[in-house]
């Protein structure tokens, strides 16, 4: 007879009142907002079905969003997924300026490109950590990049509506390029041959739970909004994203892997072709958009994050809706999850990034 059993997964998940907890390390993202899956086991403890459980850690941020003028949203914009942080500021910004009609210099764009990648390196290398200790390097080489340039070394409230707060210090670019240069993908130590054939998201689940980035890309979704649907930046440096088909716990890890390899390139193609000039533009004391509506998506570390605003002429969003990655993609794990022994449920849940927050934002 089946079992029915609620797993907590994060290093805070025993105070969810959950029966059993498994923490995939102190190093997870799931260790900032622990979150819960109900599984329906068999006496052999073998997963046949299982569903996410939302809701325990909402930010309430979209409500949030509708009392704040918009230089106070870019502030909560990098809250709900706090390894998105720049990602998550740039796809507001991009909203406001494309309703209001500003044109960005062209080194603000070129920068946004640049930190996005550096953003992104960061962020796969924190879900790396756990698979390869000193995958943790690496995330601290590019977080202190990440500070330097913004003065926040998580939060980094550096997108402005109309550009960047500022310029990056003197001697920035060449400490980046020392960082990039140091990048190798290889000497990172995972356990490959042991992630093979587990979790399975086949390619069809994947396209209806509208499961985007690297883990979409490993089930054989060829989308990414850097080729697709690039900013100015990226359309100039060309792209191919990486794709692989096999779906299972192997190929998403690899996905990551490879996409710090093509993030370190397109970082670096960017310092080569940065040219000089303002990186923001003098707004008036209050911003105001047009009334109307818009909706930006950027390629944030997880997948596709959008911003769908609603405007009636004030200083203030009438309404601001996020799409996040995480949302979509944690519903996933309902499809890649039956079959699957219990024991074998850390490996596969340690290859499926979410951040709890970007779930319930």
């Amino acid at each position: 007879m089946s079992e029915q059993i609620t797993v907590g997964v994060g290093a805070g998940a025993q105070y969810l009142g959950v029966d059993r907890v498994i923490d995939l390390g102190p190093l997870h993202p799931s260790a900032h907002g622990a979150y819960r899956l109900r599984l329906t086991v068999t006496p052999e403890l073998v997963i046949t079905a299982a569903e996410p459980l939302v809701g325990h850690l909402h930010r309430g941020a979209e409500k949030l969003f509708e009392v704040r003028d918009y230089r106070q949203v870019l502030t909560l914009a990098n809250r709900h997924d706090w390894l998105s942080a720049f990602c998550n500021e740039l796809a507001v910004a991009l909203a406001v300026e494309r309703m209001t009609g500003m044109d960005v210099p062209a080194r603000a764009q070129w920068l946004r490109a640049l930190l996005c990648e550096l953003n992104r390196v960061m962020a796969h290398m924190v879900f790396l950590t756990p698979l390869s200790p000193n995958a943790a390097t690496y995330r601290e080489g590019v977080q202190a990049l990440m500070e330097e340039a913004s003065g926040g070394r998580i939060h980094f409230m550096f997108n402005r509506i109309g550009g960047l707060r500022e310029d990056v210090p003197a001697g920035w670019t060449g400490r980046v390029r020392e960082f990039l240069s140091s990048v190798d993908v290889s000497t990172l130590e995972i356990d490959f041959d042991g992630l093979e054939g587990l979790g399975v998201l086949p390619h069809e689940d994947a396209l209806a739970y509208g499961v985007t980035g690297p883990i979409g890309r490993a089930s054989g979704v060829d989308f990414d909004l850097r080729r697709d649907d690039p900013l100015p930046a990226y359309a100039q440096l060309g792209f191919t994203p990486v794709v692989r088909t096999s779906g299972d716990a192997a190929a998403r890890v690899r996905c990551l892997v490879d996409e710090v390899t093509r993030s370190v390139e397109l970082a670096s193609a960017c310092l080569e072709r940065l040219p000089q000039g303002a990186v923001n533009l003098r707004l008036p004391k209050a911003v105001k958009a047009p009334e109307g509506s818009v909706y930006t998506r950027v390629e944030a570390p997880l997948g596709t994050s959008g911003v769908h605003l609603s405007s009636r002429g004030e200083k203030t969003p009438w309404r601001l809706k996020l799409r996040t990655p995480s949302f979509n993609n944690v519903q996933a794990l309902s499809a890649l999850l039956p079959g699957t022994r219990v024991d074998d449920l850390p490996a596969v849940l340690s290859s499926f990034a979410v951040v709890v927050g970007d779930i319930d934002k």
